[in-house]
């Protein structure tokens, strides 16, 4: 599907009310593989490789990246589907993708789900300490290719649990991870990154849809924002999932799958 010259990739899978599902860094659309059969059995899933993701186009204007940008990009592709209004899953900076485009575009958002996720940096200060680290490191990633970023990220603190994963599933996200491009994931973290975004705390108020945030008690940074975030929101429940950490969905899938197929299910 081209958007604006970009090419998405996008696949739908089985019926239903429309579920937009939002991966985050480093992953692709086959990041929810697990739940497909669970979830379209009641729902038409829509999958996107987010821009510089997968199999979905990396230009090289990091301009293209902007949160802003890809949130409207995420309505084209709801209206190209004639999809007038969906619920949206996203997970860490395809949660923060969710969350843009659930303030920006109300209309178009059902239920909302965030799977370790945040609003943003609140202060000036903190984003232009984020942008200079996010700069660093996409430079690194041009520098040294792919598979040695990839090195990197499996071993920074925020996966450390993902440790306690069966070899063969830390093989097949690396595998995943290594199929990303060096231009699609440094300009992502310069143009999508933390602190390239807009600061959301002060619209939190404002959400109207129905939302669920999800955090492993092992990730304490994403729990103490989920804290912040739920007493700022009108119509907000979070749930905290024992002895994981960031990514629930890959190291507690079954729970993950339960909770949010409940969530959606709940009239």
């Amino acid at each position: 599907m081209v958007i604006d010259g970009i090419l998405y990739h996008v696949d739908t899978i089985g019926e239903g009310f429309p579920l937009l599902l939002l991966h985050g860094f480093t992953g692709d659309s086959t990041t929810w593989k697990p739940f497909f059969s669970q979830w379209s059995q009641t729902r038409k899933i829509i999958l996107v490789d987010i821009i510089g993701h997968g199999k979905s186009a990396s230009p090289t204007d990091v301009q293209r990246y902007d949160i802003v940008s890809v949130a409207n990009d995420m309505k084209q592709i709801l209206e190209q589907l004639e999809i007038e209004k969906a619920d949206v899953l996203g997970y860490s900076m395809g949660g923060r993708l969710a969350l843009s485009f659930a303030l920006l575009f109300p209309e178009y958002v059902n239920k909302l789900l965030l799977e370790s996720s945040s609003p943003g940096l609140e202060t000036d200060e903190e984003r232009e300490s984020r942008k200079i680290q996010d700069e660093k490191l996409g430079n690194l990633i041009e520098a040294n290719g792919i598979e040695r970023f990839v090195d990197y990220w499996e071993n920074i603190p925020l996966f450390s649990t993902q440790k306690n994963l069966p070899l063969h599933k830390q093989l097949e996200i690396r595998q995943q991870r290594l199929q990303n491009s060096v231009t699609g994931l440094k300009n992502s973290l310069v143009g999508m990154g933390t602190g390239s975004q807009p600061s959301w705390w002060d619209k939190l108020q404002e959400l109207e849809a129905e939302t669920l945030l999800l955090t492993g008690e092992l990730d304490q940074k994403f729990c103490l924002i989920a804290e912040k975030m739920v007493k700022r929101m009108k119509r907000a429940e979070w749930k905290n999932i024992k002895s994981c950490g960031h990514a629930i969905h890959v190291e507690q899938p079954e729970k993950f799958g339960t909770m949010v197929s409940e969530f959606l299910s709940n009239l």
